[in-house]
C-alpha cells in the first residue's frame, strides 16, 4: 500500500485491518474521497478520506461484520459488506464511484445536478408487458414485501406544502427553476392516465414534468410510478436524483430505501432508511418501512434495531412501535440466540398485545417463542388469540396444527392445516389479480456501458 490515509479517530481491539482503493468508473483513484465504515448492530459510523493515491486504511478493529461505502459530492459507490472473523486478519476492499445522486456540496452543485439528469435520458420506457415477466429478487417473502411497500410508497407525503424543498440542493433548485404551468399540466395528466389505467401514458406524463421542472413532487411522481410497475432500476436512478437534489425530503429516502430493496441491496436500503427516520424521528412511516424490510430480508441489516428502538422508545404506547422492535430483536437472535435478549422481545411482544388486542402478529410470534419452549398449551392460546384477531393469518393456522398434532389431537390438525391451505390459494390468488392489474413496463437503456439489462 501506498501512504495510509488519515486514520478514524476511534481505535478497536483486535487488531483487523480493512484497507483499500477508491476508483472512479473508469478506473483512476480517487483522491479524498470520504469513506465511511458501520458495523453491523453496532451504533455509530466512522469516516476517513482516501489518500493522494486512492487509498484507505482502518485499523485496530474487532471482529465482525462491517459495511462500507465510499462518496464524494454526487458519487457514490455501494455498500460493500465485509465479515472479518479472526483478529489480526487484513481485508482488502475496493470500492468503485458511480453516479448515484448523493447529496450535493452546495446549492449549485445540487441545480447542476438536477438539470443535468433532466437533460440527458438514461432510459426509455417503451411498452407494458404481464405481470409473470415481473422483475424482482430473492424468495417470494421479498418480492411480496417490494410490492407491497411500492404501493404504501404512493402514499407518502410532502412534509409541507413546498413538497419537502429543505435546505441544501433543494433550496437552489428550488429557486433556480420554475414551477410552471406546463410541468403541472403533464403531472395532472399522468395523475388521470394513472386512475384511467393507462400507465405507459402516465409515466411518459411524469417524466416530462420532472424534466420541465425538476421539482421534489415531480421527481417523486415519476420515481413512484416506475417503481410500481417494476422498473426497479429506472426508478432507482430517479429517486437517487430526487435525493440528491433533495437531501432532506424524508419521504424521497424512503422511496429511495424501497427502490434499493427490490433491487436486492438490501444493506444500502437500510442505511437509506435510517437516513429518513433521522430527518424526522416522530414521523412513522419510515420506521413501518424498516421493519418490513428488515423482517423480510434474508439477513438481519444494519441501523434498522437501533431505530426501531428509538421509535419504540418515543412512541411506547403505540403497538406497532414496540412490534416491529420486538422484530428485529428476534431477527438478530437467529444468529447468535441470547435468553436474556429473547425476553426483552417478548416483553415488547407482550406490550404490543395488551396495546393493541387485534395485533395478531404479536400473538403469533409469542406463540412461537412458547413453542420454542416446548410450552405447548400456552403456545396453543397465543396461536388462537391470533387467529381470532386476524382469521386469515395462515401461518397461525398451520403452527396451531402442528401443535395439535404434537399434543395428539390429530382431528383439529387436519382442520388447521386444511384452513392454511385455503387461506394460502386465496391470497396466491389475490397477488396473482394485483401483478395482473399492474402492468410491468418495458425498458430500454441504450449507449450506456454496464447498465442494467431492460427489465
Amino acid at each position: 500500500m501506498p501512504a495510509l490515509a488519515q486514520q478514524a479517530p476511534l481505535q478497536r481491539s483486535d487488531g483487523v485491518v480493512l484497507q483499500g482503493t477508491v476508483h472512479s468508473a473508469s478506473g483512476k483513484t480517487v483522491f479524498d474521497a470520504t469513506v465511511r465504515l458501520e458495523q453491523k448492530d453496532v451504533p455509530g459510523a466512522e469516516e476517513i478520506r482516501t489518500n493522494a493515491a486512492g487509498a484507505f486504511s482502518f485499523s485496530a478493529l474487532s471482529t465482525g461484520s462491517y459495511i462500507l461505502i465510499a462518496q464524494k459530492p454526487g458519487l457514490r459507490s455501494r455498500a460493500i459488506t465485509v465479515v472479518a472473523s479472526s483478529p489480526g486478519e487484513r481485508k482488502q476492499v475496493d470500492l468503485v464511484l458511480e453516479d448515484s445522486g448523493a447529496a450535493p456540496a452546495d446549492s449549485s452543485a445540487g441545480f447542476s445536478q438536477a438539470m443535468e439528469f433532466a437533460d440527458k435520458p438514461t432510459f426509455t420506457v417503451a411498452g407494458v408487458t404481464d405481470w409473470t415477466a415481473v422483475g424482482g429478487h430473492g424468495s417470494d417473502s421479498t418480492l411480496r414485501t417490494s410490492e407491497y411497500l411500492a404501493r404504501e410508497t404512493l402514499s407518502l407525503k410532502p412534509e409541507d406544502a413546498s413538497h419537502g424543498a429543505s435546505g441544501g440542493g433543494s433550496e437552489g433548485l428550488a429557486s433556480g427553476v420554475s414551477s410552471g404551468s406546463d410541468a403541472d399540466e403533464h403531472r395532472l395528466a399522468g395523475e388521470q392516465d394513472e386512475k384511467r389505467g393507462d400507465s405507459l401514458a402516465a409515466v411518459h406524463e411524469f417524466e416530462q414534468a420532472a424534466r420541465i421542472d425538476p421539482s421534489e413532487q415531480n421527481y417523486f411522481e415519476w420515481g413512484s410510478e416506475l417503481l410500481l410497475h417494476r422498473a426497479v432500476w429506472q426508478a432507482l436512478e430517479v429517486f437517487q436524483k430526487g435525493a440528491g437534489a433533495y437531501p432532506k425530503s424524508a419521504r424521497m429516502l424512503t422511496a429511495l430505501g424501497t427502490a434499493l430493496f427490490a433491487g436486492a441491496r438490501y444493506d444500502e436500503a437500510a442505511l437509506r432508511l435510517c437516513d429518513a427516520s433521522d430527518l424526522n424521528p416522530a414521523e412513522t412511516e419510515p420506521y413501518i418501512f424498516m421493519g418490513k424490510v428488515e423482517m423480510a430480508a434474508p439477513n438481519p441489516l444494519p441501523c434498522i434495531e437501533q431505530k426501531l428502538a428509538r421509535f419504540a422508545e418515543q412512541q411506547p404506547g403505540n403497538s406497532l412501535a414496540n412490534y416491529l422492535y420486538a422484530m428485529a430483536i428476534l431477527k438478530r437472535q437467529e444468529l447468535s440466540p441470547d435468553e436474556k435478549i429473547m425476553a426483552q422481545a417478548e416483553d415488547l411482544l407482550t406490550k404490543a398485545v395488551m396495546i393493541d388486542s387485534k395485533c395478531a402478529d404479536a400473538y403469533l410470534q409469542l406463540g412461537i417463542l412458547a413453542s420454542s419452549r416446548r410450552n405447548l398449551d400456552q403456545a396453543i392460546a397465543f396461536y388462537a388469540k391470533a387467529i381470532e384477531a386476524n382469521p386469515e393469518l395462515d401461518e397461525a393456522h398451520y403452527r396451531l396444527g402442528v401443535a395439535y398434532d404434537r399434543i395428539g389431537q390429530p382431528e383439529k390438525a387436519k382442520l388447521e392445516f386444511q384452513l392454511h391451505d385455503e387461506i394460502k390459494k386465496r391470497q396466491a390468488d389475490e397477488v396473482e389479480r394485483q401483478r395482473r392489474e399492474v402492468k410491468q413496463f418495458l425498458v430500454v437503456a441504450p449507449g450506456k456501458p454496464g447498465y442494467p439489462p431492460a427489465q
